[in-house]
C-alpha cells in the first residue's frame, strides 16, 4: 500500500477504458475515478462502474467511484461549418430561438433563459474564457453583442457571465436521473455541478436517499464554480460531505487571478470544518499531449498538496489524453515530494480547542499521544467512518489505518487524506476486535514486533458514532 497521503481522483473515458491499463493505473496510484456524466448514455455508466470493480479487484485494491453529474448545459448551438471565427468588434447575435445551425453572424443557444439573465454592458465569456462577447441590447429571445475578444468558436462551447447571475438551476431533469443511474451501481461520490446554495445540495441528498432503497449513502461534493457559491460557501459546505475547487468555470466568472487565494481558504475552511476538498481543473493539462508535465504544473499540483487538499484530479489528463498512466505516475510522484518537504507543528492544532464530542475527543487524543510516543500508526475501528475523517483534518506524518466491517465505508474513505481503509469483519467482543485488528496489521505488514501504535474504538462494538476508547499497544 502507497505511503502517499494525498489521493488522486482520475477520470474514465475512452483514453483509460482498457480494462489491463485501468488496473495498471489503480496500482500506480489511484484512488478514487471520476464518471463524467456530461458524456455518455446510463448504460455506459453502469458497465463503466462494473468494469472499475473489476479492475480494483484485480489490482486487490479498492477504489471509490465519483458520479460528476453534467448541470445545466449553459451553451451556444451548432454552426453549419462546426465553427466561426469571430473577429474583434464584430457584432454577435445568440438567439435563443434559432433553429437553423449558426454562422458568422450569430448562434442558437441550449440555455434558453440567457436573455432574460443578462443586460446591456454585461460581459459574456464562451469557451472557457477563450473569447469575451460585450451585451449591447436584449431585444426578445436575442441577444445583441459585440465581439470583445475574438476566436474560433466551434459547437456547443459554455457559456459564462462575468461576475455570475445565471438562473440556471444546478439540478436539470437529466441530472435526476442519472442521480438513480449512480445509485443503482452505489457510486460512493456524487459531485454537484454548479451548486449556488445550500439548498441546492439539501435537495441532490435527498434525491440520492430515494434513489437508493437499501440505504446505501453517498457523499457529496458540491463543485465551486460559481460565483454565487464563494459568500455561501460554509452553508454549502455545512450540508456537503465536501468540495471540489472546480477552477475551470469559477475562474471564468471570478477572473483567473482571483483563484489561487480562494483555492486556498476553500481548502483551509474544508479542513477547519471536517470536510473533504478535491482541487481540480488543469492540473497536469500539458500531459494529455506530453509525456512529462510542466514545471508550472508540478508546482500546482505540489502547492494544492502543502495546502492541504484530500485529493488532486485529472480530468481530460486520464479520460482523453495520450499518457493515462504516466500522468498518474508522475501526480503520485509529486504529491509525495510535497508531503515530504511539508513540515506542520501538529502542536499547534491542539492549542486552544475544545471538543463536544466523546468520539472526536478520542480521535485527537489519539493523534496527540500518536505523535508524542512516535507510534507506528494510527487504527481506527469504524463503522461510518467518522474518527478516521476528523484524524485526517490534521497533518500527522504517520499513516491512519480505517478498520471497517461495511464495504460502502471502506469506499468512501479511500477520498480522504493520509487515510489507508481495510475491510475487517469486526468482532462484537472489544478485545477479540482488538487481537484481530493487530493479527490483521501484522499480516498486511503495517506492524511488526516492537513497534508501538494507537487503536481506537467503541463500546459496545458496531455502534455508529460511539468511539469511546482509546489503546496504546506495544506488538509481542
Amino acid at each position: 500500500m502507497p505511503q502517499r497521503a494525498t489521493k488522486i481522483v482520475a477520470t474514465l473515458g475512452p483514453a483509460s477504458s482498457d480494462p489491463a491499463l485501468l488496473e495498471q493505473m489503480i496500482r500506480h496510484g489511484v484512488n478514487v475515478v471520476r464518471l463524467n456524466f456530461s458524456h455518455g448514455k446510463a448504460q455506459d455508466h453502469i458497465d463503466r462502474a462494473n468494469l472499475v470493480r473489476q479492475a480494483a479487484q484485480r489490482a486487490g485494491r479498492e477504489v471509490g467511484i465519483m458520479a460528476d453529474l453534467q448541470g445545466p448545459k449553459i451553451r451556444v448551438g451548432k454552426f453549419a461549418e462546426g465553427k466561426v471565427m469571430l473577429e474583434n468588434g464584430a457584432p454577435f447575435v445568440l438567439d435563443a430561438e434559432r433553429t437553423e445551425p449558426g454562422d458568422i453572424n450569430g448562434v442558437g443557444l441550449d440555455y434558453k433563459e440567457l436573455p432574460r439573465d443578462v443586460k446591456a454592458g454585461d460581459l459574456l465569456l464562451l469557451n472557457d474564457g477563450l473569447i469575451v462577447l460585450t451585451v449591447e441590447r436584449v431585444m426578445g429571445p436575442a441577444v445583441h453583442t459585440t465581439v470583445k475578444v475574438g476566436g474560433e468558436l466551434s459547437n456547443n462551447k459554455g457559456i459564462n457571465k462575468m461576475g455570475g447571475g445565471l438562473t440556471a438551476p444546478a439540478l436539470t431533469a437529466k441530472d435526476m436521473d442519472d442521480i438513480r443511474t449512480a445509485m443503482s451501481f452505489k457510486a460512493d461520490y456524487v459531485a454537484v455541478s454548479f451548486p449556488k446554495t445550500a439548498t441546492d445540495m439539501e435537495l441532490a441528498r435527498q434525491l440520492c436517499n430515494v434513489a437508493c432503497s437499501d440505504g446505501h449513502r453517498p457523499g457529496l461534493i458540491a463543485k465551486i464554480e460559481r460565483a454565487e457559491a464563494i459568500p455561501e460557501l460554509e452553508n454549502i459546505l455545512r450540508v456537503s460531505d465536501g468540495i471540489m475547487v472546480a477552477r475551470g468555470d469559477l475562474a471564468v466568472e471570478v477572473g483567473n487571478a482571483t483563484v489561487p487565494a480562494l483555492q486556498k481558504r476553500m481548502i483551509k475552511l474544508a479542513r477547519e470544518m471536517d470536510k473533504v476538498v478535491i482541487t481540480a481543473t488543469q492540473m497536469m493539462e500539458s500531459m494529455i499531449l506530453a509525456p512529462v508535465p510542466t514545471r508550472a504544473e508540478v508546482s500546482d499540483v505540489a502547492n494544492a498538496v502543502l495546502d492541504g487538499t484530500d485529493a488532486v484530479m485529472l480530468s481530460a489528463e486520464t479520460a482523453a489524453g495520450k499518457y493515462p498512466l504516466e500522468t498518474v505516475m508522475e501526480m503520485a510522484k509529486i504529491c509525495e515530494a510535497a508531503e515530504k518537504a511539508h513540515h506542520h507543528d501538529i502542536e499547534s492544532d491542539f492549542t486552544g480547542k475544545t471538543f463536544g464530542r466523546i468520539d472526536q475527543s478520542i480521535a485527537m487524543g489519539a493523534l496527540f499521544t500518536a505523535h508524542h510516543l512516535g507510534a507506528k500508526a494510527i487504527v481506527a475501528l469504524t463503522e461510518s467512518g467518522s474518527t478516521a475523517l476528523w484524524m485526517s483534518r490534521h497533518d500527522v506524518k504517520m499513516p491512519i489505518y480505517a478498520l471497517t466491517p461495511k464495504l460502502a465505508t471502506q469506499r468512501k474513505l479511500t477520498l480522504y487524506r493520509n487515510v489507508r481503509p481495510l475491510l475487517m469483519d469486526t468482532s462484537a467482543d472489544r478485545d477479540t476486535a482488538l487481537a484481530d485488528a493487530e493479527r490483521h496489521l501484522k499480516k498486511r505488514g503495517i506492524v511488526q514486533s516492537g513497534d508501538v501504535y494507537a487503536i481506537t474504538c467503541g463500546e459496545p462494538m458496531g455502534a455508529p458514532g460511539g468511539t469511546n476508547m482509546l489503546k496504546i499497544c506495544k506488538v509481542g
